[in-house]
C-alpha cells in the first residue's frame, strides 16, 4: 500500500512538471492556458497522497523518493522533441500509468482505492491529445509514422520499468500477485497493459 501511494505521489509530481513545460511548448495561448490548468490540478492530487501516506505512519518524501530514479530514467531517456511528441508521451504513458493504477486499486480496500481513481489524469489530456493528434496527421499523413515509431519506444521503456520497479520493491509485486491470486500476476497485468495500449493508439490513429 505504501509503495503503491509513493510512486502515485512521485508520478503526479511528475505530471506536474511535465504538463507545465508542455505548456509552454504550445502553440498558442489557448492551448498553454488549458495544460496550465491541468498541472494546477496534479498539486492538489500531490497532496492529498502526501496526507494519506502520512496518516498511514509513513513519512510522504521517503515513500515517494524511492521510485524517483526509475520513474526519472523514464522521462529523461523520451525527453519529447516537439509538441506533437510531447502529446503523444502524455497520451501514452498516462495511459498506461493510469491503466496500472486502475488495475491495482481494484485490490484495495477503501478510502484508498478511491483516493487511487480520483488523483488519475485528467481524461481532459488525453482526449485533448487525440483531438490534437489526429488533425496533424490528417494535416500531413507522414508525420503518423514517426509518431507510431515513437509510441512505440514510449510502451517499451515504461513497460521495462514497470519490471524494473517490481522487481526492486517485493510489497508492490505480492500486492499484484495477491491481487490475481497466483505468480502469474505480474505476466497478467502487462497482457492487460499492452492490450490497453494497442486499443488506445487504434483511437489516435496511429498504427502499433
Amino acid at each position: 500500500m505504501i509503495d503503491l501511494l509513493g510512486i502515485l505521489g512521485y508520478g503526479v509530481l511528475i505530471a506536474f512538471d511535465r504538463l507545465a513545460a508542455d505548456a509552454r511548448l504550445s502553440p498558442d495561448l489557448h492551448r498553454r492556458a488549458l495544460l496550465s490548468e491541468m498541472a494546477a490540478a496534479e498539486v492538489a492530487h500531490y497532496r492529498r497522497l502526501h496526507d494519506r501516506l502520512a496518516e498511514l505512519g509513513a513519512d510522504p518524501e521517503a515513500s515517494m523518493s524511492a521510485f524517483a530514479a526509475p520513474l526519472d530514467a523514464f522521462h529523461d531517456s523520451t525527453a519529447p522533441s516537439d509538441w506533437l511528441e510531447g502529446l503523444v508521451k502524455a497520451y501514452v504513458g498516462d495511459g498506461i500509468a493510469d491503466d496500472f493504477y486502475r488495475e491495482v486499486a481494484g485490490f484495495l480496500d477503501e478510502p484508498d482505492r478511491s483516493l487511487i481513481l480520483d488523483v488519475l489524469h485528467d481524461t481532459r489530456h488525453a482526449e485533448f491529445a487525440v483531438t490534437e493528434v489526429r488533425a496533424a496527421i490528417e494535416a500531413d499523413p507522414l508525420r503518423a509514422g514517426r509518431l507510431a515509431l515513437w509510441a512505440r519506444r514510449l510502451v517499451g521503456e515504461a513497460i521495462s520499468q514497470a519490471q524494473h520497479v517490481a522487481a526492486e520493491r517485493d510489497a508492490l509485486t505480492e500486492l499484484i500477485i495477491e491481487g490475481y491470486g497466483d505468480l502469474t500476476g505480474i505476466g497478467t497485468l502487462i497482457k492487460r497493459l499492452t492490450t490497453a495500449h494497442t486499443e488506445r493508439m487504434k483511437l489516435l490513429g496511429l498504427n502499433n
